[in-house]
């Protein structure tokens, strides 16, 4: 974004990213590991598991709702 100041005023250019100059890519092969605290760690594991056990309810509902498994009579 351009800022161009005239007396007390301010007004901005915006630029729609499309037009606007690329910038340099970080190479993803440089970067080191992010440090990340024990809080954070925790909840990042919490919130893996949160989403396994989802995973697993929606599956287990496809499966139940197509047939595949649950109560079958027996003739």
């Amino acid at each position: 974004m351009t800022i161009i100041a005239h007396n007390n005023d301010t007004n901005y250019i915006v630029v729609h990213p499309i037009n606007d100059v690329a910038e340099e890519k970080r190479d993803g092969a440089n970067l080191e590991k992010m440090h990340l605290s024990r809080s954070v760690k925790t909840s990042l594991i919490i919130l893996r598991g949160y989403l396994i056990c989802m995973f697993l309810l929606v599956s287990y509902y496809i499966l139940k709702l197509a047939g595949v498994i649950g109560h079958h009579i027996a003739h």
